[in-house]
C-alpha cells in the first residue's frame, strides 16, 4: 500500500475505484477526483500498481492510495484478504462513498463452441463471484450511520447482455451474471440507503478493446462492420465511459438504483 497528496483522516468516507490500472479505470479515477474534491481516493489494482496516476492525481491536495486487491482471490483462494483490505479501507476513513468497480479479467473473443468449459467457469468465478465478493466486504462501509449517509456502487458490465454480438460470450455471460448482482444488491441494500448501478461500455478505442485489437482478435474487417452497427458511426472512448459512471455516482442520480446505462453510441437502441 502507497499513499500520496495530503491525509484525509477519519470522517471523510473514500472513493474506491478497481481496475485503476486499466484504461477504464484510469479515466474513472480521474472522474471521480474531479466530482469528490476532498475524498480521499483509494486505486485497487491486482497486478500493476497505478504510481503514476497516484501522483497525478495526489497532486491536486487530495490523498491518494494504492491498494492491491485480488477480488478473485487468484492468489491464495481466501475471501478473508478481500475483507480485511475493505474493513482497513473503511476503518481508516469512516466508510465508503463510493465504490466504482472497474476490474475484471482479458476476455478473449471466441465462438462459444470453441470455449473450454473450465475456461467459461474461470470467468463466471474471475468476472461474477470476484464483484460477489468485493460489494459483500464493502457493504459494512457503505451502508448509512448516524455518523455517515450511505454510498454507492457502480460496476462496468457490457453492453453486449443486451445486444449480443458474435464472439462475445466469455463476456455476455458473466457480465450478466454481474448485472443480475447489481439488481439484487440495490433491491435488498435499499433500505440502508445503498444505490447499486451498472454502466455497460460499447465498443471503445481504449481499454479492453484497445487490446483485442493488439492482440487480432479484432481485425480491420470487423471493426468496419462494428462500426456500421453504431448508429453514431464512431466507437467510444474511456472518458465516455467514466463520465457515465461519474453521473451514477453523484447526488444527480440519488433516486437512481438497479438500473443499467448502455455507453455504447446507440448500439443496443
Amino acid at each position: 500500500m502507497s499513499a500520496t497528496g495530503a491525509a484525509a483522516g477519519a470522517g471523510t468516507p473514500a472513493v474506491l475505484v478497481t481496475g485503476a490500472s486499466g484504461g477504464i479505470g484510469r479515466a474513472v479515477a480521474r472522474a471521480l477526483a474531479r466530482d469528490h474534491p476532498g475524498a480521499p481516493l483509494v486505486l485497487g489494482y491486482r497486478s500493476t500498481e497505478p504510481v503514476d496516476l497516484a501522483a497525478e492525481l495526489g497532486a491536486t491536495g487530495s490523498e491518494v492510495r494504492c491498494v492491491r486487491l485480488d477480488p478473485e482471490c487468484r492468489g491464495s483462494g481466501d475471501d478473508g484478504e478481500v475483507r480485511a483490505a475493505l474493513d482497513g479501507i473503511g476503518a481508516r476513513y469512516g466508510g465508503l462513498r463510493v465504490l466504482a468497480h472497474c476490474a475484471g479479467p482479458h476476455v478473449p473473443m471466441v465462438h462459444l463452441s470453441r470455449v473450454d468449459p473450465a475456461d467459461f467457469r474461470r470467468q463466471l468465478v474471475d468476472d461474477a463471484a470476484g464483484f460477489f465478493t468485493l460489494v459483500h466486504a464493502a457493504l459494512p462501509h457503505l451502508r448509512a450511520t448516524d455518523d455517515r449517509p450511505a454510498g454507492c456502487v457502480v460496476a462496468v458490465t457490457t453492453a453486449a447482455t443486451a445486444r449480443y454480438p458474435v464472439r462475445d460470450g466469455l463476456s455476455a455471460g458473466p457480465k450478466g451474471a454481474v448485472e443480475q448482482l447489481v439488481r439484487g444488491f440495490a433491491a435488498e441494500e435499499g433500505r440502508y440507503g445503498v444505490r447499486v448501478n451498472c454502466v455497460g461500455p460499447g465498443m471503445l478505442t481504449d481499454g479492453m478493446a484497445e487490446r483485442l485489437i493488439a492482440s487480432g482478435d479484432l481485425d480491420e474487417r470487423a471493426l468496419a462492420v462494428t462500426r456500421g452497427n453504431i448508429p453514431l458511426r464512431r466507437f467510444g472512448t474511456a472518458r465516455d465511459v467514466a463520465e457515465a459512471v461519474a453521473f451514477l455516482a453523484s447526488d444527480r442520480a440519488g433516486f437512481v438504483s438497479g438500473q443499467k446505462l448502455d455507453v455504447d453510441g446507440g448500439y443496443t437502441a
